[in-house]
């Protein structure tokens, strides 16, 4: 599962990452060390250009949490904020996506919890844990138009376009923290993920990759991540893990 993520890297950023792009800059996120699940998250996408008849790189923001273009509300969004990659491409709620609504969320890093027993003078609670690889996540995802039949058709409330990130079993050290772990992009495999005409399950299913082949440092962080409240660089400080699962201090920054 990936429940909660890091996210600061600037527009003008991922340009330099990920090729030119469009945004508007009234609609640019500001950098968030506390992502949770319903929160607004930046997605780079392609999408036809009716004006132009062209293929556009976007970078949008999109509510977290998909709400297939089906559902009789939206409520039901904020379960859906993981897709599991053996089944993405035959689950009634993701498979058109997967063919057709290809996304990539940019993420520093993403936190997951352990849970801690009670002990002498401490009570049972969840260790919470940042995984990182020391550059930017290129989370794979699939977005979902929705429509609110309720409002009419000029109104710009009328459509709400949603995101889930696609996740696999997790492996080395992630494996030791959850039994889950978000799926990444390699740049180089970007402009075949984003193409929208592109549906063949199989090779897409190929363009999906672990984060670094799973190289992923592990280090203990403070519970104030646990509120969605909590906001800010400090959340990333190293803390003293009472499992034993964080890497040395020192290890390969994240």
């Amino acid at each position: 599962m990936c429940g909660r993520f890091v996210s600061t890297t600037t527009p003008v950023d991922l340009v330099g990452l990920l090729g030119e792009m469009r945004w508007d800059p009234a609609e640019a996120l500001a950098p968030s060390w506390n992502v949770a699940p319903t929160h607004p998250v930046p997605a780079v996408l392609e999408r036809l250009d009716r004006e132009t008849g062209e293929v556009v790189r976007q970078l949008r923001p999109l509510r977290w949490g998909l709400v297939p273009s089906w559902s009789k509300d939206p409520a039901g969004g904020a379960r859906m904020i993981n897709a599991r990659a053996e089944t993405v491409h035959e689950k009634p709620a993701f498979r058109k996506a997967f063919a057709a609504r290809r996304c990539v969320i940019p993420a520093d890093g993403y936190f997951e919890w352990r849970p801690v027993e009670a002990a002498a003078g401490r009570k049972a609670f969840k260790q919470p844990y940042y995984l990182s690889t020391g550059s930017v996540l290129l989370m794979a995802g699939l977005y979902e138009f929705w429509r609110d039949r309720s409002v009419p058709d000029d109104d710009p409330a009328a459509w709400l376009t949603t995101t889930t990130i696609i996740t696999t079993d997790a492996t080395d050290r992630a494996g030791r923290i959850h039994d889950r772990m978000p799926l990444t992009i390699a740049p180089a495999d970007l402009d075949a993920w984003l193409d929208p005409d592109r549906s063949d399950t199989a090779d897409l299913h190929h363009l999906l990759h672990t984060p670094v082949g799973g190289e992923l440092t592990v280090r203990a962080v403070s519970t104030a991540v646990n509120s969605v409240r909590s906001n800010g660089p400090e959340l990333l400080d190293r803390v003293d893990d009472p499992l034993g699962l964080a890497d040395p201090v020192g290890q390969r920054a994240g």
